[in-house]
């Protein structure tokens, strides 16, 4: 039964170990595919904006441009001319041009020699675009992508900022620029040689690698999170053979090709005034530009510049604007993040090659879903973005896994499956120990009531025998008459046992009750024992009871059987008792009569007490007890008692053995 009860476990615990463990599996995928999702549309918001960067003229850049019909020689503000807004790139610090010897501009500042308040600008905003140029000017110069501005701008710029990095480049900007006009060739002979500032091949070696610097501005390595990628990787090993990584750089390429453009611009040849800014009093001057796609890279202060090459009539410049880098990632991917399902169950890490740039954590919503921890700390997606931000990788880790309603529905399946086969377990096997028990107590009233049978008319039929043959002597007659005559109601009692247990069993005979004294009852008795006692030596010990006329019911062949039985059983056990005396007795209550039947014999066994009423149950074993009897006399005795509505109990004295019968009173109307 034991291997019958495991051979079942063992297949529902693997059953439900299964169930869980896809329910974990399709949890994870579920979360994966949302990582995918949104990865998906931070990467067409990236793609859009960078289209949006990469449509803009070279013109762009300066502070005026010529607008609409170029033969119309209509000059206005540049689109990047404006401060920006809520509507810009987020983190955004401005937007800047270097030329071929390294000086910057900016479209928020005019050229200096033009009244800016001639332009629709207030002095306050000047200040505010002061700030800004001067802001970003130390950052690009701090960095040495910049030696700075044009001189006037930076003398506005330096009386608002005080900066020393902005102090140096407006000292080397005007020598560099007598310089130039001291040797107009400069410049040619510079790109004939295919040279270029030193400011601006720095730009072209921003992507090259990172070094101490760029380092000490992130949060640490990748690997050194030590989060386990093993489930990530097993989805990826599903999914078609492709490099991710070399699939984002191909893509730059294609990129960087595909937004490589060449067109024609025109801008004012002087700077015009707004009062004489006429049709018939502005120059114009066309040209053509080649422009490449944008790049994106960290610097080394932090800070993070979106930037592309251009050439104009041979001379190369750098166009491109500067962001704070964590107001950026927040702006294009934070806030996506946070505002998502997904930013309840994981982390998301920002990288930049190796390096970690930011992490960001959802607060996850109280509730009762259930969750599995197995995959805490697990990679759940990772993506490059597309290019140029093609070296930012979005990592997804897991914090918390819930795995839905299912998990409740299977945890409370399984709950009561084992508890339907714990319960059927515990029912299989007492049902077998009682089987068991059963087949072995019938045995041993088999082998009981053979013996009971055998040894009576073993001596009946000796006997008889004798008194056929004539070989008793006439004075021993009566006494082999005698043994004769108590060896059959022996049998006529075990006989009368056993129909009337099966008659019980079968329900077959209900008990006739009838209200009776106690005064009958104990005449009945008396009738009934005195020949039994006399012959086995015993005397018989009837207390006085003052109310004798008290009338209980009972079926008074139930009652005389069951006397009778307590008897013979005090005779069995008694035998050897040096107080050869059966005490009987009555108590009386208002509404129970108690009899009480004792021997002086050993007693009963504590511990055996409640079992010697339990049907064919002995307190030895058949083939040693010296005792007879079938063990079902007591037995039978509370079955009788029960059926009449009353109860027996058995207490032990000193010494011997009391049981005691209690009956129902009748109650007069």
């Amino acid at each position: 039964m034991v291997a019958f009860i495991v051979a079942l476990l063992v297949p529902t615990a693997l059953l439900i170990y299964q169930a869980f463990d896809q329910l974990k599996w399709a949890a994870f995928h579920q979360s994966r595919t949302q990582a995918e999702e949104l990865t998906g549309r931070i990467d067409a918001a990236v793609v859009k904006l960078i289209a949006r960067e990469n449509a803009r003229a070279f013109t762009d850049y300066e502070f005026l441009a010529v607008s609409g019909d170029k033969a119309a020689n209509f000059v206005q503000r540049s689109p990047l001319s404006q401060l920006p807004g809520a509507d810009s790139i987020p983190g955004l610090i401005g937007y800047f041009q270097i030329d071929d010897l390294g000086a910057l501009s900016s479209p928020l500042l005019p050229e200096a020699a033009a009244p800016v308040a001639a332009y629709g600008i207030s002095t306050d905003e000047l200040r505010q675009r002061q700030a800004l140029v001067a802001r970003m000017t130390e950052i690009l110069a701090t960095n040495r992508l910049a030696r700075g501005g044009r001189a006037p701008l930076l003398d506005m710029a330096a009386s608002i900022a005080g900066s020393a990095a902005i102090q140096v480049a407006r000292d080397a900007t005007p020598a560099l620029q007598a310089k130039r006009d001291a040797e107009p060739g400069l410049a040619d002979r510079l790109i004939e040689r295919g040279a270029v500032a030193p400011e601006q091949q720095r730009f072209d070696q921003l992507n090259s690698g990172l070094n101490e610097k760029k380092r000490a501005a992130t949060l640490g390595r990748i690997e050194d999170l030590k989060l386990d990628n093993r489930f990530n990787a097993r989805f990826e090993a599903d999914a078609p053979a492709k490099d991710a990584v070399e699939e984002r750089r191909q893509q730059t390429k294609t990129l960087a090709k595909d937004s490589a453009r060449k067109e024609q611009n025109a801008l004012p040849a002087t700077s015009p005034l707004p009062a004489r800014s006429k049709q018939y009093d502005v120059r114009i001057h066309t040209f053509e530009s080649e422009l490449d796609g944008f790049q994106f890279a960290q610097i080394d202060s932090g800070h993070a510049v979106l930037f592309r090459k251009v050439w104009r009539e041979g001379r190369r410049y750098v166009q491109g604007a500067v962001f704070e880098r964590a107001a950026l990632l927040r702006g294009l991917l934070a806030e996506v993040f946070e505002a998502s399902s997904l930013a309840q169950t994981t982390a998301l890490i920002v990288g930049y090659r190796d390096e970690v740039l930011a992490t960001y954590r959802g607060l996850a919503k109280p509730g009762y879903d259930p969750e599995t921890r197995d995959f805490t700390g697990t990679v759940l997606y990772q993506s490059h973005l597309s290019a140029p931000f093609n070296e930012l990788n979005l990592l997804f880790s897991i914090t918390r896994l819930p795995v839905g309603t299912g998990a409740v529905v299977v945890a409370w399946a399984a709950g009561i499956l084992l508890l339907v086969i714990a319960t059927g377990g515990v029912v299989i096997y007492r049902f077998g120990a009682k089987q068991i028990d059963l087949t072995r107590q019938q045995q041993d009233f088999v082998s009981a009531v053979s013996h009971e049978l055998r040894t009576p008319l073993t001596s009946i039929r000796l006997y008889g025998e004798m008194l056929r043959e004539g070989w008793a002597p006439e004075e021993k007659k009566k006494t082999y008459y005698e043994f004769i005559h108590g060896e059959s109601e022996r049998l006529s009692r075990l006989i009368s046992n056993v129909l009337q247990l099966a008659r019980l069993t079968r329900n077959e005979t209900p008990p006739t009750l009838k209200a009776m004294t106690l005064g009958e009852l104990s005449d009945l008795m008396r009738s009934k024992l005195t020949t039994q006692l006399d012959r086995a030596g015993f005397a018989l010990n009837f207390a006085d009871t003052p109310e004798l006329n008290t009338a209980i019911l009972v079926d008074p062949d139930n009652f005389i059987q069951i006397v009778i039985n307590l008897v013979d059983n005090a005779l069995k056990f008694a035998r050897d008792a040096e107080y050869k005396v059966i005490d009987i007795a009555w108590s009386h209550s208002d509404t129970t009569s108690v009899l009480s039947v004792r021997d002086h014999g050993p007693g009963v066994a504590r511990d055996q007490l409640k079992k010697i009423f339990k049907l064919f149950y002995r307190g030895a074993n058949e083939l040693t007890r010296e005792t007879v009897g079938t063990g079902i006399g007591l037995a039978l005795v509370q079955e009788l008692m029960r059926a009449m509505g009353g109860g027996v109990e058995a207490q032990n004295r000193t010494p011997g053995t009391e049981f005691r019968l209690a009956f129902p009173v009748c109650i007069s109307e």
